[in-house]
């Protein structure tokens, strides 16, 4: 009797470490699908970053975020980045922009507005500026940069002329902000 008590003892263990280790590898693989799901959730592709309206602009080899604005000119210039890559070169304009101009014309949503640092204006249709300052116009305002300090921003401008590179592309994947 001993022995047959013995090997149902053992069976029993055998029975209950094959439940304990299908049991761990399920929650083990739980864990990872979680995880790759949350790795997932926060990457986002350049298609993204073009559906949430924003694009990159390259400045003395730094590459900063722009959210534009829904207007028909945020739209439009949109649109010709998604052809190619526009370039302006700028200069500095009464201490508080740099602007240049685009070589094309896009519409224009004209309205008073003050400026603050970091604002993308298009003026006239024609000139593109990137605030550092504030200034108070008749202005289209195209976007605004994103995650970044006037101090930093003037640092990256700089002093005298600038070439601004505007795209949709910079790194190929991007990280949201939790």
């Amino acid at each position: 009797m001993n022995k047959k008590v013995f090997i149902l003892v053992i069976i029993i263990i055998i029975i209950l470490g094959i439940i304990f280790i299908y049991n761990n590898d399920k929650h083990v693989n739980l864990d990872n699908e979680k995880s790759e799901k949350n790795n997932i959730n926060n990457v986002i592709s350049n298609e993204e970053m073009v559906a949430m309206n924003i694009v990159k602009v390259n400045i003395n080899n730094h590459t900063l975020d722009i959210k534009l604005e829904d207007n028909s000119s945020a739209n439009a210039f949109l649109k010709r980045l998604k052809e190619n890559d526009v370039t302006v070169y700028t200069h500095d304009y009464g201490n508080f922009e740099k602007v240049g101009d685009l070589g094309f014309e896009l519409p224009t949503n004209d309205e008073n507005i003050t400026t603050e640092a970091g604002d993308l204006i298009l003026y006239q249709g024609n000139q593109i500026t990137l605030y550092y300052d504030t200034n108070t116009w008749n202005f289209t305002k195209l976007g605004k940069v994103q995650n970044v300090s006037q101090d930093e921003l003037k640092q990256i401008l700089g002093k005298g002329d600038v070439t601004m590179t505007f795209s949709l592309s910079g790194e190929n994947i991007y990280l949201k902000k939790q």
